[in-house]
């Protein structure tokens, strides 16, 4: 199994709008390097659920139920399927994880646009360590 972050604007998509949902494509991610992490997603792998913007925390987890396809609507984005897992006991924000320094060169801390990204399975060790799951 392997972990992926996946940043969201709560105004646009938020954790409880996919609770709500139950499951929903994740599309939009137009960026070359965001969308060759969708390609290697598989059925079962976690997604970590960040919010962008003003929360600019991790809020949640779902889970991959799909295997990633070319999104129909836009040529240059692929899509998967993510279903809701649960909301973050609590939410770990970007501070945190900057100041934990364990992560800088992680692309959440260095590329701060990219919308989709592998994540270390160190940072969701950590992220269990700050009682964040």
């Amino acid at each position: 199994m392997a972990y992926f972050l996946a940043k969201t604007d709560p105004e646009t998509y938020s954790i409880d709008d996919l609770k709500r949902d139950g499951t929903t494509e994740w599309d939009g991610v137009r960026n070359a390097t965001a969308v060759n992490f969708i390609k290697t997603m598989k059925p079962g792998d976690t997604v970590i659920i960040y919010h962008s913007q003003a929360d600019k925390a991790v809020v949640g987890l779902a889970k991959i139920v799909s295997e990633p396809r070319p999104d129909e609507n836009d040529e240059r984005s692929w899509v998967a399927d993510f279903q809701y897992v649960q909301h973050a006991k609590r939410p770990v924000t970007l501070r945190e994880i900057k100041e934990s320094h364990e992560f800088d060169d992680w692309a959440l801390v260095r590329q701060g646009r990219l919308s989709t990204m592998s994540a270390p399975v160190a940072f969701w060790e950590w992220l269990q360590q700050q009682g964040a799951f």
